[in-house]
């Protein structure tokens, strides 16, 4: 009995062996309807020292051997087929040989393998090590770049600082000149309205009243200057903060990468902090090269040079536009102040004139007045005679009849009559006259007084209150802005 499992005995067997009771015809098998196909192993999965089968049947039986008995349905074992061919002794030694080929071949490629991964692993020691070598060096020679342009930056800074303490400085000496201008300014105005309440003839435009406009557009004038000039250095000090500013980002800049350039340069294999970083050296976060990033350095050094020439130039214009305001200023001052003197000098004298016609002609008046009451007196003494000699006259009209006549006495009395009125008409005449005469000299007289009144509203204007407030004038330390 064989165990299920076993292998089968190989038999060569003829179609014409088969027992005609147990296996159909060729031509007459069916395929198997519950069993492996009948076909023939496939060329592919065998080896050259493989034979090749012929006629293998695996499976059961047809149809025909269906309701047999096990003894009847199964054959001696000598009768069956067997399901795979045995291998030849030439086949078992071609393939002993194929082996031992096979593995001396792999033996001596192991080999091989060996020597080259020895030497290659040599060669690419000392390659990675002249590589870190040259790139040890590289990053020395970049941190002395780097300091070198530290360096400069620095000195740069420090002078840019400089520069900018020094232009502060004299922008305010510049901004406190010009708030003391205000109060020459100031004075000058008030002098112009003061004089503007000068009256009648005196309200004239004078040489003092030109200094003061001279004056007031000088200070103007400085004003003018300094605001522009305070202007300029205003725009010159935001400069200066933009390039000091660049160069100070410049400068941090710089230390951040040389401490990091510094610290990569430290970097050994015996490092601590060192790891792998997958894909990294195909980031390429630069955006410069070396000759960019000397020409951006340079670059905001020349900026920063140029900035501070052109701002040592302007402080240069402000402390020479101190100067030249402070002498301009100063020296109208004294130009009006001499204006001034003149002017009332001149007008003291016209009031002195003046005084002078004035109490003649209050002298005059007083005699004018004594001979107008000379004159009134004598046409009242007059009156009486003139009465008598009419009352005559009047009284001899009474006469009757041929009495009426016209005597020697008559044409005296009409001729007397006619003497007196021509008298009290030439009294009167002159009467006349003199009081004329005494309203001229009255009218004279209010003149030189209003004139005299004008004279002196001049004369206090310009010396009391122009004169008084021109007493204190900044000095020239004050225009030149240290005070």
């Amino acid at each position: 009995m064989e165990l299920l499992g076993s292998p089968l005995p190989t038999l060569y067997t003829h179609p014409g062996s088969t027992p005609a009771k147990f296996l159909p015809p060729i031509s007459m098998a069916p395929s198997s309807k519950n069993g492996f196909p009948s076909s023939p192993l496939p060329q592919s999965l065998s080896h050259p020292w493989v034979p090749r089968a012929t006629n293998l049947t695996i499976g059961p039986s047809s149809k025909s051997s269906q309701g047999l008995t096990p003894s009847e349905a199964l054959p001696p074992i000598s009768s069956r087929a067997a399901p795979f061919t045995r291998y030849t002794p030439g086949d078992w030694h071609r393939s002993n040989l194929t082996n031992s080929k096979a593995s001396e071949t792999s033996r001596h490629n192991t080999e091989l393998l060996t020597a080259d991964t020895s030497r290659l692993i040599q060669d690419k020691y000392q390659e990675t090590r002249k590589t870190q070598v040259k790139t040890t060096k590289k990053l020395g020679e970049r941190v002395n770049d780097i300091k070198f342009w530290k360096s400069q930056l620095r000195q740069e800074l420090d002078k840019m600082i400089g520069e900018n303490n020094a232009l502060t400085d004299v922008t305010k000496r510049l901004e406190r000149a010009l708030a003391k201008t205000e109060a020459p300014l100031q004075v000058t105005q008030e002098c112009l309205l003061h004089r503007e309440k000068r009256v009648g003839i005196d309200l004239v435009c004078d040489d003092v009243e030109k200094q003061l406009l001279v004056e007031a557009d000088v200070i103007r004038s400085c004003q003018e200057r300094m605001r522009r000039y305070l202007d300029q250095a205003e725009a010159r000090l935001t400069s200066n903060r933009m390039a000091q500013h660049e160069v100070e980002r410049d400068l941090a800049n710089k230390q951040v990468a040389h401490c990091i350039d510094d610290q990569c340069h430290q970097l050994r294999n015996t490092s601590d902090g060192i790891s792998y970083y997958q894909g990294v050296e195909r980031v390429d976060a630069t955006i410069s090269v070396p000759e960019s990033w000397a020409k951006f350095t340079d670059k905001n050094i020349l900026r920063s040079q140029s900035e501070r020439a052109a701002s040592a130039q302007l402080r240069d214009n402000i402390e020479n536009l101190l100067v030249v305001t402070a002498n301009e200023m100063r020296r109208q001052f004294s130009c009006v102040n001499v204006a001034f003197t003149h002017r009332i000098a001149e007008t003291a004298e016209a009031k002195r004139r003046i005084q002078d016609h004035l109490g003649k002609t209050l002298q005059e008046i007083f005699q004018l007045k004594r001979t107008i009451e000379a004159i009134r007196k004598a046409i009242r003494d007059k009156g009486r005679p003139l009465k008598v000699a009419q009352t005559r006259l009047d009284k001899r009209t009474r006469r009757p009849s041929m009495e009426l006549c016209r005597d020697t006495a008559h044409l005296r009395l009409v001729s007397e009559v006619c003497e007196m009125e021509e008298t009290l008409q030439s009294l009167q005449q002159r009467l006349g006259d003199a009081e004329d005469t005494l309203q001229r000299l009255v009218h004279a007289k209010s003149v030189l007084e209003h004139d005299l009144a004008v004279k002196a509203n001049s004369l206090f204007i310009d010396q009391e209150k122009c004169m008084g407030m021109r007493k204190a004038f900044p000095s020239t330390v004050r225009l030149l802005g240290y005070v």
